[in-house]
């Protein structure tokens, strides 16, 4: 019997968008630098070497979010008990979005994502480093 399924991903993206702060390029440059902000890259390694990255964003694959996140994990960060504001992103916005929803649902707080994610803040101009495409 082939797989029915109720939850496509757009409804998913429709919850996370209405339950995560979404910063647009503007607003999250203005957090850029900032030392309680902790931008996370989602992307995985082969978007970051061809498309650069974001000058002093943390990267964690996509995923691993979870287990990074997780004290209890044997995986976890540090970056991710300190108490600051976690900004994901990831290419045009859609992983950063359910990011951001399953990291506030695991209790990291306070989240917000980036709409358009990369490409947006690329096109827009934003500080990039290493870009190799």
């Amino acid at each position: 019997m082939p797989q029915r399924i109720t939850t496509g991903y757009k409804a998913l993206l429709e919850t996370a968008e209405r339950e995560v702060e979404t910063l647009s390029v503007d607003e999250a440059a203005a957090l850029a630098g900032r030392d309680d902000v902790v931008f996370v890259d989602l992307r995985d390694p082969r978007e970051l070497e061809r498309e650069g990255r974001m000058p002093g964003a943390f990267h964690c694959p996509r995923g691993m979010l979870e287990f990074w996140i997780d004290p209890a994990s044997p995986y976890h960060k540090p970056v991710f008990a300190e108490d600051k504001r976690f900004v994901f992103f990831c290419a045009g916005g859609w992983r950063s979005a359910l990011a951001a929803k399953t990291a506030k649902d695991m209790g990291l707080t306070p989240v917000a994502h980036v709409a358009g994610g990369f490409t947006a803040w690329k096109k827009a101009g934003r500080p990039v480093e290493g870009a190799k495409g």
